[in-house]
């Protein structure tokens, strides 16, 4: 069995969303209420949130965003650069927070104390650009945990995976022109027209090109169509790339059962994409695997979804 870490921390249930948004606190507590039933919680190593230092959250950010951000939130306004992203006062802290835990889940991983380790976290953060808020998106977790593996511990390739049903738009941009990070994304396209981007063709740019792979899925398709996708794309080039370390934004909005969009994978296809990727570490990265929530807003499937998440890692 693998040493799996699992951050959770009530205080990200502080980010209130108001009424009848799909990223709610709600969320939060199905995932850990359905981790905490099948009685996963005493094989895990439970991790607890810090406010992040901001140095790291300025390698992917300007300081003029977080600033604003900042500022915003504690004035008290209710949305932050598009009128989907509602903040409250706590939200700004919160997000520090969401970092900071991921970065301790990191180092964990680095010291060998975990071989891998499930964030569950909110605000998710892989629409996040260098200077804007998107899709609920704040702060990009995953980018700020690739570039700290990189700068405090000298990992030279990171590898990050994307299987939320949204391209995760904020992570490709900010590693176009780098060839030390390899972005590959499955998500649907189109998928309301949201955000737009995650293209075949978008491969990256300049000394990037080819560090990102984009594989749109029609809508309509789901467990056939993503092991087939899986099996012949994403092992082949993960494997040349062959990352120190694997990251996984983990969206679970590619559910049948999600309203936020038209893909029908089912819980066990979720599982096979897990358990290929669990794989893919063991293989690269010396099992080394940070997996950080993303999207997913089916309040009755995220228990079971989660659960068996966290199974896979611990399971190997």
């Amino acid at each position: 069995m693998k040493k799996t870490g699992l951050l959770y921390d009530e205080r990200y249930l502080r980010h209130d969303t108001g009424p009848n948004h799909p990223e709610s606190p709600q969320r939060l507590q199905a995932i850990y209420q359905g981790i905490k039933e099948e009685g996963l919680l005493p094989q895990l190593t439970l991790i607890q949130a810090r406010r992040a230092d901001l140095k790291w959250i300025e390698r992917i950010h300007s300081k003029d965003y977080i600033k604003r951000f900042e500022t915003a939130c504690r004035s008290g306004d209710s949305s932050f650069d598009y009128p989907d992203n509602q903040i409250c006062a706590e939200t700004f802290e919160t997000a520090l927070m969401a970092v900071g835990g991921i970065l301790d889940a990191v180092q964990l991983i680095m010291t060998g104390e975990l071989d891998n380790v499930f964030c569950a976290v909110r605000p998710p953060g892989h629409h996040a650009e260098h200077n804007a808020a998107l899709g609920f998106c704040y702060f990009n977790n995953v980018a700020i945990a690739a570039r700290y593996l990189q700068e405090k511990w000298g990992i030279q390739r990171v590898g990050i995976v994307d299987f939320d049903v949204h391209h995760g738009n904020g992570t490709q941009h900010l590693f176009d022109e780098d060839p030390t990070v390899f972005y590959y994304s499955i998500h649907q396209h189109p998928t309301f027209a949201f955000p737009g981007t995650g293209r075949v063709f978008e491969t990256g740019d300049g000394n990037g090109y080819g560090a990102t792979r984009n594989y749109p899925v029609l809508p309509g398709q789901g467990d056939k169509e993503y092991k087939g996708l899986v099996e012949r794309d994403l092992v082949p080039v993960l494997g040349a790339f062959s990352p120190e370390v694997i990251l996984v934004s983990a969206g679970f909005d590619a559910h049948v059962d999600d309203d936020m969009s038209d893909i029908n994978l089912s819980t066990e296809g979720y599982s096979k994409i897990m358990q290929r990727i669990v794989t893919l570490a063991g293989m690269y990265s010396n099992g080394r695997l940070i997996s950080v929530l993303e999207g997913g807003y089916c309040i009755k499937r995220l228990p079971e979804l989660a659960a068996n998440h966290v199974k896979i890692l611990l399971n190997g």
